[in-house]
């Protein structure tokens, strides 16, 4: 898959394309339709498909300081994507000229001239150009202008039949905050995963024979709340069973908001300064202080066995 961040990246001869546009942050069901339904369009069309994303997010730009929770790294939705069948990402930096492009100046600029594209494919709430003033009405208008077609993607709903909502990288940031992972995973159609390099702490965990990673995560990403969750941690590829904790330690009077996975079984990994991933599948409890070290001992101890049975 090819990867181009700015349309300068786009080769000189590239030609005619299907193309879906969208932050796309967490790649979820709804998206993985939408990503879907492109790469089947682009099949029978023998044409390449491309996604077209940004960075930063619009929202940091438009209104700085309201960058939301990320769901996933860039270089993550790219591996997504590619799974997916996807043939080509474009990073649009996003920038305050940028976002001042109507909708038509989007279009001839990105779609037109760099893309080349025969049938662009979107969600019923795609907005985009100045203000979001363009909808997926004014994008089929403008390409009865500019030779490509629109197919629109219905969303996925969450719950009862008539009685969900829609998947939304929205409705997933909401239930990683209140620490339901599973939900958030249903929506995912995975776990949630949080990714970032192992720093030293205060190796309390070591002391007490669970030793953890410390896992400095990336900037702006979307951890779940403070608790105790059974996942995986991931280094290298291999995915190892994990009881991870998020908080401040408060056993310890702790300030500083961390993630750190337990590796369950595995006294053995010098992880420091590896860039790993920590995938939560289930909440165990919330966090809590002790009333003596043998109590948060017996409960670490029961954290490990209750991760150890969910995880299989």
């Amino acid at each position: 898959m090819q990867r181009w961040r700015g349309l300068e990246d786009i080769p000189e001869d590239w030609g005619r394309s299907v193309v879906t546009i969208g932050s796309y942050d967490g790649v979820h069901r709804g998206h993985q339709v939408i990503i879907g339904r492109t790469v089947e369009r682009a099949r029978e069309l023998g044409l390449p498909a491309v996604v077209v994303t940004f960075d930063p997010h619009p929202s940091e730009v438009v209104r700085p300081g309201s960058h939301p929770p990320l769901l996933a790294p860039h270089h993550r939705r790219a591996e997504l994507m590619a799974g997916l069948g996807v043939d080509a990402v474009l990073v649009l930096p996003f920038t305050e000229e940028f976002s001042r492009l109507s909708p038509a100046e989007f279009v001839v600029k990105v779609l037109v001239d760099r893309l080349h594209a025969r049938t662009v494919v979107e969600g019923p709430n795609f907005r985009f150009g100045h203000r979001a003033a363009g909808t997926v009405e004014t994008l089929a208008e403008l390409g009865r202008t500019y030779d490509y077609d629109v197919r629109v993607v219905d969303l996925f709903v969450r719950g009862a039949a008539g009685g969900g909502e829609p998947f939304s990288s929205t409705l997933i940031r909401r239930l990683v905050a209140e620490g339901d992972v599973a939900g958030a995973a249903e929506v995912l159609g995975r776990p949630h995963r949080v990714e970032g390099v192992v720093v030293r702490g205060a190796q309390r965990g070591r002391e007490l024979g669970y030793p953890t990673a410390n896992v400095e995560t990336l900037p702006h990403t979307a951890v779940p709340a403070d608790g105790v969750y059974a996942g995986w941690l991931v280094v290298a590829g291999e995915s190892m069973p994990a009881a991870i904790s998020v908080g401040t330690n408060p056993q310890f009077n702790g300030t500083e908001r961390t993630v750190e996975a337990y590796a369950i079984d595995r006294v053995d990994l010098e992880l420091y300064g590896l860039h790993v991933a920590v995938d939560f599948l289930a909440y165990i409890r919330g966090q809590e202080k002790f009333a003596t070290l043998e109590g948060l001992l017996e409960r670490m101890a029961e954290d490990v066995r209750m991760a150890k049975g969910l995880l299989g």
